[in-house]
């Protein structure tokens, strides 16, 4: 009989595959990274319980481009500041990819909240321009020129909060009970330099960032880094109050019922 390749695996297929699937070492990427102060409140709006705000009301926007063995790879964040239990780390609110097969591990594994779009990375001599983007609309962009470098840091750990959770199969709540994951990433870090430019932030009903506005920029850098990640349940959360977030992550029909944005005066 011809072979069913959806039939179960062997045990040697299973250890391979297994084996292919490690990361290998030292992927390095090149990327922009953004920090910008924003409003206290609307920081504090984003986090789900027990996440807390952290000292200060810091935005973060990470797009990169990283060279993965067999294709290239677009990756982005936009994140805020969070403290859990003693532990400051940064809570993504959105993580734009450009393969579909970056998504799988980062969403079913992690709870990260990794959604398919648009990440490029483009320079002209000392001028760059960095963008995510989804559904056509550019929804963060970060422009610029590059200027001197930067010392190097040295090895570093980050740490982001996930809720890891399934949607209950009749639309009503969860199937079982949230997770807190904790996300540690040990980072090095091998050239760095400072970027001259700005944040724009551009309206979105699926990708609402604009609703964090850029009230100080604190840094923008563009730099190449390699990165490994380990993570951990840290506690199990209260289904009732992270239901109103997880519109958070996923493209809702409904939100075109919100509101527009208030015009400033």
């Amino acid at each position: 009989m011809t072979r069913v390749r959806y039939g179960p695996r062997g045990e040697a297929e299973s250890t391979a595959a297994r084996r292919g699937g490690a990361r290998p070492a030292d992927i390095w990427s090149t990327g922009v990274v953004a920090s910008w102060e924003s409003d206290p409140e609307a920081v504090a709006a984003v986090l789900p319980p027990p996440l807390k705000p952290g000292e200060r009301p810091l935005v973060r926007a990470t797009i990169s481009r990283v060279e993965l063995p067999g294709y290239p790879l677009g990756a982005g964040s936009v994140a805020v500041s969070a403290y859990h239990s003693g532990h400051p780390g940064w809570y993504p609110l959105v993580m734009p990819m450009t393969q579909e097969r970056a998504l799988i591990g980062g969403r079913e594994v992690f709870g990260e909240p990794k959604k398919l779009g648009e990440v490029t990375l483009a320079r002209e001599g000392a001028a760059i321009r960095a963008q995510l983007a989804r559904h056509g609309i550019a929804f963060v962009e970060v422009r610029g020129v590059v200027g001197g470098e930067l010392p190097l840091p040295g090895e570093t750990e980050k740490l982001d909060f996930y809720f890891k959770f399934l949607p209950a199969v009749d639309g009503n709540g969860f199937d079982t009970d949230p997770v807190l994951i904790y996300c540690t990433r040990r980072e090095k870090v091998r050239k760095l330099a400072a970027v001259n430019g700005e944040v724009v932030l551009r309206e979105s009903a699926h990708d609402p960032v604009v609703d964090l506005p850029v009230r100080r920029l604190v840094e923008i850098t563009l730099g190449e880094k390699t990165t490994d990640q380990r993570g951990r349940v840290a506690e199990r959360v209260s289904a009732r109050a992270l239901l109103p977030y997880i519109h958070q992550r996923y493209d809702d029909a409904r939100q075109i019922l919100d509101e527009p944005p208030a015009e400033e005066s």
